[in-house]
């Protein structure tokens, strides 16, 4: 039978395995295959069941290897062979009602279980048959009760309790699948979330749990990276310039290229050294990816699958230009799918698109110099799954092997650009999209309108009428877009509804004489529930002087005399309006000391005076005293 018989049956043995080892004898278990890719058309194994290290295969491209690779001589002996037969049956099956796992989950499940592992190994526990409900909750006390060495002696999360407890879970249902079960479910009147303390009354919010970057941060971060992204062709011709000097000197020792590579430098005008150059390579690439990730609202894994020229452009019936991006969504199973982007991302990854240049070359000489030696060889398809991505890093502790920029890494590369710039933020690479999502709502909510500038399509029926520019687009961001929309409604009906909040405008103080008649209040069953009511219930946007809950854009208090919606019933004006109506009341006084507007315009300017006083008056504020 030929080499390439044999391995493309793998893939043929790998369907026909069992999916767990209770009936098999060791020597049997030791051949099964674990993980198998792809290489060239035929299938070659990465791990067998018998190895102490599992290498899985799948996930995403910004998955380092350390989150693939499973070592089992790390696991206490009397449990070794049966969290084989565990983490087995999770590959081939998953878990009740779950769908199969990727390689993170795996990682994750097994880095969870260690510690209640290494729990029963103190108990000199001989076998999981030997495990109780009491044993668990002896292991649920003593990880409430630890303290974190490295962050100053602070308890456990919520959400690592949560992991530890809900392994143990876990463990109970897949040792079914051994030949040494779990009798009983580690605490049969509770659950892992319970005892991790994420469910009961509070654990619910409004919000989501990825911080907000403030807008004074974000501010100051994206225009140092768009600055940069627009001196990136300068910085790459040095590049280039530099990459074709080592080249001329080849065979010279590394000290006269370095030489010669800073006296390039000098004299193309860079202020500082080689090394702080290629520090600034480092730092373009976050940039690039700061601007993309702020434009396009892109999770992690989606731009680090952005392969190079990944953008077009379509033209919509009236002639206005859209520009797309292309790359791939795990997140719902979305699979290849499209992001809009304004034409500052499009010049951060034609940026990138030349940036990432000399690292593909390193990749393809890898594939080369790999097939050359074994064509066969399994890591051939992990270079190839990087291959055309242009966010990309070299592992100084792996020969500088090139592969897509890792989560971990590029969220380090995010702190040091900010720290950098003297931002006092803890950045990280998930909180953009929630950025972009909040920006979004409160675009659509009416106080950041640029944004629609740059998205034209953005309307009341924003999901819709963005599927019918493109079809192929990531819709959950939109979903993502309107929870940021009712958590900002949430948070104003909150305010509206409070009693010591003076509101002014038709409609605000409507809302102040609704609040004090106890009828009203008591209609409700809470008042959650009546903020949530008055929340959904309204049309609420902001036209920057007002919020209005007219439910069209028809007002000419909207545009044209704004100081209408002082008694507008459809308009309320909190004090956050306060500074705008004193400025125009400050102003409008000036104007009445014209002499040449006549009766007519003198007559308009007193009413719009009249209107601001009452507004400044209902918010609490001394109009002649603030104009003072």
């Amino acid at each position: 039978m030929s080499k390439k018989t044999i391995v493309s049956s793998i893939r043929a043995r790998m369907d026909a395995q069992p999916h767990d080892v209770r009936a098999l004898p060791e020597s049997e278990c030791d051949s099964l295959i674990v993980s198998a890719v792809e290489v060239d058309g035929v299938w070659a194994i990465k791990s067998l069941y018998g190895a102490d290290r599992w290498e899985l295969t799948g996930g995403t491209s910004n998955t380092p290897a350390n989150q693939r690779t499973l070592d089992f001589s790390r696991v206490p002996i009397p449990y070794r062979a049966a969290m084989k037969a565990m983490v087995y049956r999770y590959l081939r099956r998953g878990r009740k009602g779950k769908k199969r796992p990727g390689p993170v989950s795996v990682a994750k499940l097994y880095a969870h279980a260690m510690p209640f592992l290494r729990h029963l190994d103190r108990l000199a526990l001989k076998r999981l048959g030997a495990v109780t409900p009491m044993i668990c909750s002896i292991y649920a006390t003593e990880c409430k009760a630890e303290r974190q060495a490295k962050r100053k002696g602070k308890p456990l999360s919520p959400i690592t309790l949560a992991g530890r407890f809900s392994a143990v879970e876990a463990l109970y249902e897949l040792s079914q699948y051994t030949t040494s079960p779990i009798p009983s479910p580690p605490w049969p009147d509770s659950s892992a979330l319970h005892l991790a303390g994420q469910t009961g009354v509070g654990t619910g919010q409004y919000h989501s749990k990825t911080p907000l970057i403030p807008d004074e941060v974000f501010t100051a971060l994206f225009q140092a990276a768009h600055a940069l992204v627009e001196r990136g062709e300068t910085l790459l011709e040095l590049r280039d310039g530099l990459d074709a000097l080592a080249a001329q000197r080849e065979g010279q020792s590394k000290s006269a290229i370095r030489g010669a590579k800073n006296r390039y430098l000098k004299a193309h005008g860079w202020k500082g050294g080689l090394h702080e150059f290629n520090l600034e390579l480092l730092d373009l690439r976050t940039a690039c990816y700061i601007v993309v990730a702020s434009l396009s609202g892109c999770r992690n894994h989606e731009l680090a699958y952005v392969q190079s020229n990944a953008c077009y452009r379509t033209e919509d019936d009236d002639g206005v230009l859209y520009w797309w991006m292309r790359s791939q969504s795990t997140k719902t199973g979305a699979g290849h799918t499209e992001w809009m982007l304004p034409e500052a991302g499009l010049l951060a990854l034609r940026v990138m698109d030349r940036w990432a240049v000399p690292y593909q070359a390193m990749i393809e000489a890898e594939i080369v110099a790999r097939r050359a030696v074994d064509p066969q060889d399994p890591e051939i398809a992990e270079a190839q799954k990087h291959r055309g991505a242009v966010f990309l890093g070299a592992s100084s502790k792996h020969a500088n092997q090139v592969r897509t920029l890792s989560q971990v890494s590029c969220n380090s590369a995010l702190k040091a650009f900010a720290k950098g710039r003297g931002l006092d933020w803890d950045l990280a690479s998930h909180q953009f999209r929630r950025k972009f999502a909040n920006y979004a709502a409160r675009s659509k909510f009416g106080d950041l309108r640029y944004l629609r500038e740059h998205f034209k399509h953005w309307s009341q029926n924003m999901t819709n009428d963005a599927y019918a520019l493109n079809e192929s687009q990531e819709m959950e961001l939109y979903a993502e877009i309107q929870d940021e929309l009712d958590a900002l409604k949430m948070g104003l009906a909150e305010q509206w509804l409070n009693p010591a909040e003076p509101l002014a405008g038709g409609y605000g103080k409507n809302l102040v004489a609704w609040r004090s008649a106890e009828e009203n209040i008591v209609i409700f069953k809470d008042r959650p529930s009546m903020v949530r009511s008055i929340a959904e219930s309204h049309a609420i946007r902001s036209n920057g002087h007002a919020w209005c809950t007219a439910d069209d854009d028809k007002c000419l208090g909207n545009s044209f005399e704004k100081t209408r919606c002082s008694g507008c019933d459809n308009a309320v004006i909190g004090r956050y309006h306060a500074r705008l109506y004193q400025q125009l009341y400050n102003d409008l006084k000036e104007v009445l000391k014209c002499d040449d507007i006549g009766r007519g315009g003198l007559a308009r300017v007193q009413r719009d005076v009249d209107r601001c006083r009452d507004v400044l008056i209902s918010l609490g504020y001394d109009p002649e005293a603030q104009a003072a």
